[in-house]
């Protein structure tokens, strides 16, 4: 069936890998996600190599809040759920459903980020822990920060994705995306997950 038929024509049930070219993006998106965990992984021995490295200023088990933490993974958990049912929508080529599930991920992905600017603010603010105080610090904000580069990224992609399925509806063309989105999306709440072990449970129990 050609690329015509399928933009055109009744979609089949899993859009995103209708085309070689669907299928050609999620699985270079399985390689480029190897990539990034690579990269996480770096930063997190990185971490834990200066995690007591605190240069006499705070440490992590006076500084973090778990409540604070634990309600934003809450929220990233729960935004990875609405991933699930937004692709569930998409398979079901129930397309109101899809954008309302990407809609409600944005919103959470914002939830996220509101936290952790607060976080990152009452500590500037109010214990003098920034990227300088120490090694531990810099390690700190490096890896918490890139993270959430990455859900801020994430953000505006899907928001983009959404203009378009508004503009353009679900095809074989913009469904690929859609997907691979949901899997960076995955990506990064796993990530959190280890995050919030690593840096913050282990952190409080020192």
């Amino acid at each position: 069936m050609s690329h015509a038929e399928h933009v055109n024509g009744e979609l089949p049930h899993e859009p995103e890998k209708a085309t070689l070219e669907g299928r050609n993006k999620v699985l270079g998106f399985w390689l480029f996600l190897g990539g990034e965990a690579v990269l996480f992984g770096t930063l997190f021995a990185s971490f834990l190599a200066l995690r007591n490295q605190t240069n006499e200023g705070p440490s992590g088990m006076e500084l973090f809040s778990l409540p604070i933490t634990a309600v934003a993974t809450l929220i990233l958990l729960v935004s990875s759920l609405t991933s699930v049912f937004a692709i569930q929508a998409m398979h079901r080529h129930n397309v109101e459903k899809l954008k309302l599930w990407l809609i409600v991920t944005v919103i959470l992905g914002l939830g996220f980020l509101g936290l952790e600017i607060y976080e990152f603010y009452e500590y500037i603010a109010h214990s003098a822990f920034d990227m300088k105080t120490s090694a531990f610090s810099s390690a700190f904000y490096t890896l918490v920060g890139f993270h959430g580069a990455h859900v801020a990224f994430g953000v505006v992609w899907i928001s983009i994705l959404i203009a378009q399925l508004y503009k353009k509806g679900l095809t074989v063309v913009t469904a690929p995306k859609v997907y691979v989105s949901a899997m960076y999306w995955h990506f990064i709440d796993v990530v959190w997950v280890f995050i919030f072990s690593v840096v913050y449970l282990l952190g409080k129990v020192g």
